[in-house]
């Protein structure tokens, strides 16, 4: 049963939310209501005055995989016309919105609760483009996946490490919703750059930030090719660094990021990490091959993370430790990604710098210190963020 009600679903039944004069709808395929119908064609049909739809990265109908995005010019529902959004950013995406003659952003895409996840910086950008085009925005708010107490691994250590997996400080499992994330961004990192944003938020009836996604009662739509379940969502929150080294993080599999391996792994990796009895997880030899990706075709051993306590589970330290756990079995063959080498086109930065926020995690390991040592206590939201940003009371028994 249902019992929580997204930001989509209250300004569907309300557009006076959405406010007056031409919207632009920057969603995609996670932008539904609980009956999974679009919102976009929930709110044409309520009488919203929505005249271009904006696309982020994998697209629109969510048809592509990492680092692309789509090419149809209209939405075959609507006939509306459909922009691209995905890696434009300062002036290039103020004369998109501009050119589109639109007056009010309306954000509604579900994010996953993890810094290097791009639907944020989406946000980011487009919020931060509203403030300089004079653009009202408003956020279609919808709960944190992995739940809104814990706060995970690092933020981003300063603007050297900037980039579309993370353009500000905050943490790797950030513990926010979009909505709460606009409130932060505006009143931090725009107003650090003088600038002010007419920002709305359409907030969520009726959810407990203690719960993760399954307490919600809605239906969980994989946010992108390779997020097929919640325990996808919380594997990815601490193995998505593997993104940066030569081991596979399971891309072309059916459970990515829950799988992990390489051609140069054998069975002591599973046998030495069940020997660290992490909470919540257990693991499992395997054997796959990838249909795409690294490795693709070839056949690789490693291990599959069975999340059986997620409120127990910490991902980020479970990552470190198979990490430390890689690094130290395989020395002669574990590697970083070089510096250039990276899913999203040419950086030349190291990926894994990117990832973690700063150089430590990159330097430790290459000086044979172990990375489970780079993380101190785990903090709660409310020990970091106060009513300025948090739209949702915090209580829980952790």
């Amino acid at each position: 049963m249902t019992r929580t009600r997204t930001g989509a679903q209250c300004a569907a039944a309300d557009i006076r939310l959405l406010g007056d004069g031409r919207i632009g709808l920057l969603t995609n395929f996670t932008g539904t209501m609980p009956d999974l119908e679009r919102t976009s064609d929930a709110l044409v049909a309520a009488g919203a005055p929505v005249t271009v739809l904006f696309g982020p990265e994998h697209g629109l109908n969510g048809s592509v995989q990492a680092g692309e995005t789509e090419a149809e010019a209209y939405d075959a529902r609507t006939d509306l016309p459909i922009v691209e959004t995905y890696l434009k950013s300062g002036a290039e995406l103020d004369r998109v919105f501009l050119d589109s003659g639109v007056s009010t952003i309306v954000f509604d895409m579900q994010d996953l609760g993890v810094r290097y996840y791009t639907y944020i910086w989406t946000l980011f950008d487009a919020l931060e483009s509203a403030a300089r085009t004079g653009l009202r925005f408003v956020v279609l708010d919808r709960p944190n996946p992995l739940g809104g107490v814990l706060l995970e691994g690092p933020g981003l250590a300063d603007a050297a490490f900037a980039s579309f997996v993370g353009r500000s400080d905050i943490h790797q499992r950030h513990g926010l919703t979009a909505g709460e994330l606009a409130r932060l961004f505006a009143a931090r990192d725009l107003a650090r750059r003088g600038l002010t944003v007419d920002l709305h938020v359409v907030e969520v009836d009726g959810w407990a930030p203690s719960d993760d996604f399954d307490g919600t009662g809605l239906p969980w739509v994989p946010p992108s090719p390779n997020m097929p379940t919640l325990d996808t969502a919380f594997a990815f929150s601490g193995t998505g660094i593997f993104e940066g080294t030569n081991v596979s993080e399971g891309r072309g599999t059916t459970r990515p990021f829950e799988t992990l391996g390489a051609p140069y792994i054998d069975g002591r990796l599973a046998s030495r990490l069940r020997e660290r009895d992490l909470p919540g997880v257990l693991f499992r030899e395997v054997w796959f091959a990838p249909t795409f990706h690294k490795y693709a075709g070839s056949t690789v051993r490693g291990v599959q993370l069975h999340v059986t306590d997620r409120g127990t589970f910490r991902p980020v330290a479970t990552g470190l430790a198979v990490l430390d756990a890689i690094a130290e079995l395989y020395p002669e063959e574990f590697r970083f990604l070089p510096p250039g080498e990276r899913l999203d086109g040419p950086d030349r930065r190291h990926a894994i710098d990117l990832l973690w926020g700063s150089a430590e995690l990159r330097t430790a390991v290459e000086s044979g210190l172990p990375a489970a040592g780079l993380l101190g206590p785990t903090p709660r939201v409310t020990d970091v963020y106060g009513p300025d940003v948090l739209l949702y009371p915090r209580v829980s028994a952790v």
